[in-house]
């Protein structure tokens, strides 16, 4: 999962698609974002090697980092809802909908797990669920989105769900059985899956466009149309 968000940020990078110039609040929203990539890496190495007592206080540090996580997500797309620059394989409501649902989703799994700390072997996949629910920033840089429209967000999704069903066939290999936790995990990725396009085509997710875009370049953009291609290089995070 690390490997994946470095890799497809870095492509992003080495294309010339990111820039350090971009607003602080992009600077702000990446540090909290690839703050919790290392802290995830770090937790599972500390595990792995025996240092519970390390894992354990790291972990309510994990809890804190998640509430700024969802503030600076929020803040980002609305920003980028607003300004009107939505990437064009994506609809604007639909961006503006899925990105914050899919961090809640993040949240009330990775909640889950905190909850059921002393349950290791809910706690580690219920984390590991919701850790996938971030992992569409990553794949949306490595796969070729353009390609994918309209079903290109959808697609990230698809992508996201190979971490836990590995982990469901890794148990079925093991011992023959399938935990419940990956059942219930992957349901609540699926509910919130289904739950953003349910918004995204209904008269709420119309509502929601205008009220955040009001007064802003976006209410000129049509909610659910894309955009055409842009024929200077789009520079994620700055336009």
């Amino acid at each position: 999962m690390t490997l994946v968000i470095i890799a497809g940020f870095s492509t992003q990078f080495a294309m010339g698609r990111s820039t350090f110039y971009s607003p602080p609040l992009v600077h702000a929203h990446a540090i909290m974002f690839m703050g919790w990539v290392a802290i995830y890496l770090t937790q599972n190495i500390l595990v792995a090697t025996g240092r519970i007592a390390v894992h354990r206080r790291l972990g309510w540090v994990a809890a804190g980092w998640i509430v700024p996580m969802i503030v600076l997500g929020f803040a980002v797309t609305i920003a980028m809802a607003r300004r009107g620059q939505v990437p064009f394989f994506f609809q604007p409501l639909h961006f503006l909908v899925f990105d914050p649902l899919s961090l809640l989703t993040f949240a009330a799994l990775t909640g889950w797990a905190i909850w059921l700390r002393h349950r290791t072997d809910w706690h580690r996949r219920l984390h590991l669920c919701g850790m996938a629910m971030l992992m569409g920033p990553g794949f949306g840089r490595l796969l070729p989105m353009p390609l994918l429209q309209p079903w290109a967000w959808e697609a990230t999704f698809v992508a996201s769900l190979v971490f836990p069903m590995a982990g469901l066939a890794s148990d079925w290999k093991r011992s023959g059985r399938v935990h419940p936790a990956w059942r219930w995990g992957i349901m609540a990725m699926t509910g919130g899956f289904l739950l953003i396009e349910a918004i995204t085509y209904s008269s709420v997710g119309q509502a929601l466009y205008t009220l955040v875009t009001a007064d802003s370049p976006g209410a000129q953009v049509p909610p659910l149309q894309f955009a055409a291609p842009r024929a200077d290089p789009l520079m994620t995070g700055r336009d």
